[in-house]
């Protein structure tokens, strides 16, 4: 379901932003900060796949309309890796990452790439990383995009090795690249850090304190999104 964000205090965004979460809940998050006519706000599912299927079919639907988005967000909670995304902080991705799509050999694992197809990273926008930087606080670094949620220390220090900037992981943020990159569609993944990568403890969440910051962060940063350009790369 699509939610067109209330008219409030600002004017009309220069671009069509498409902002894509996995639940419902996250979705509300954001679209309590958003007062910006030309901001759709949708809970596109959970994982990589649906994800994308989600936004496909936003991004499609908005062209035969005539009325394209010119940015395309990837937002929600996330995990983060410690000690350099704590609990509670702001990621924002200068790389969105597919870290499980490839094969395992005696080697080790090899990326998409690595085996002659396929890609497995998208860069948003350096000067938008900069303004979200700039506007929320947000650590920027690699948001990985997983499958499979990451449940024990080995595999977080496997992915690290891999991924020496990564600071979060989720599992849709190259989903909704890889459905913009098909429109020619910028891309944006911001996230909030509810728990960190490793063993699973539940009792260790923050899922509430990460929603209330993900409201916060959309409060802050729709200047941003009014005032961004396709061309101001």
């Amino acid at each position: 379901m699509v939610l067109q964000a209330q008219e409030g205090q600002l004017t009309t965004s220069a671009v069509r932003v498409l902002v894509a979460t996995a639940v419902p809940a996250e979705r509300d998050a954001v679209a309590r900060a958003l007062g910006l006519p030309g901001v759709d706000v949708i809970a596109a599912g959970v994982g990589p796949a649906l994800a994308a299927a989600s936004t496909a079919t936003a991004l499609t639907r908005a062209a035969l309309e005539g009325a394209p988005y010119g940015l395309a967000v990837s937002t929600g909670i996330a995990g983060g890796f410690a000690p350099h995304a704590p609990v509670g902080s702001l990621v924002v991705a200068d790389e969105i990452t597919a870290a499980d799509l490839g094969a395992e050999t005696p080697d080790g694992f090899l990326p998409v790439t690595e085996l002659g197809f396929g890609t497995v990273t998208h860069r948003p926008p350096e000067s938008l990383v900069r303004d979200v930087v700039s506007a929320t606080g947000a650590r920027p670094g690699a948001v990985l995009t997983v499958s499979t949620v990451t449940g024990t220390a080995v595999r977080a220090a496997r992915l690290r090795e891999r991924h020496p900037t990564a600071l979060a992981e989720a599992m849709e943020g190259f989903g909704v690249a890889e459905a913009a990159a098909a429109h020619g569609t910028p891309v944006l993944e911001l996230r909030a850090v509810s728990n960190p990568v490793g063993p699973r403890d539940r009792a260790a969440w923050r899922i509430g304190d990460a929603l209330a910051a993900l409201t916060e962060a959309f409060g802050k940063l729709a200047p941003v999104l009014e005032g961004w350009h396709p061309h101001d790369r």
